[in-house]
């Protein structure tokens, strides 16, 4: 003959309480990855937001880099219309030397 064991008081009431804690374990976990979610979309909107203030600053740094280039151009280009400093001495020494002359005649 088979006996039947009655689990119904002992086995019930604890799988019960296992019951309860298990869905409290998950409700848990459900919290935290909603947080750890919502942390990841914030970090990506910020690092998103960063990305798009150096893309900016990058385009104006390019700007700058580029006026200043062509100024150089110009400069360097206009260098070469100006008398050498070797050219104003010979000239400083020729003036001096026509000094005299003036001088002379005015007397």
């Amino acid at each position: 003959m088979v006996e039947v064991t009655d689990y119904s008081g002992e086995g019930f009431g604890n799988l019960g309480n296992k019951m309860r804690d298990l869905e409290e374990k998950q409700r848990i976990l459900k919290d935290r990855i909603f947080l750890i979610s919502q942390n990841l979309v914030e970090m990506k909107d910020n690092t998103n937001k960063k990305i798009l203030d150096i893309k900016k600053d990058v385009e104006v740094m390019k700007q700058t880099l580029e006026r200043l280039s062509s100024f150089l151009e110009t400069v360097s280009g206009e260098f070469s219309r100006f008398a050498k400093k070797e050219d104003v001495e010979i000239l400083a020494k020729q003036a001096k030397m026509f000094q005299p002359l003036l001088s002379r005649k005015r007397d």
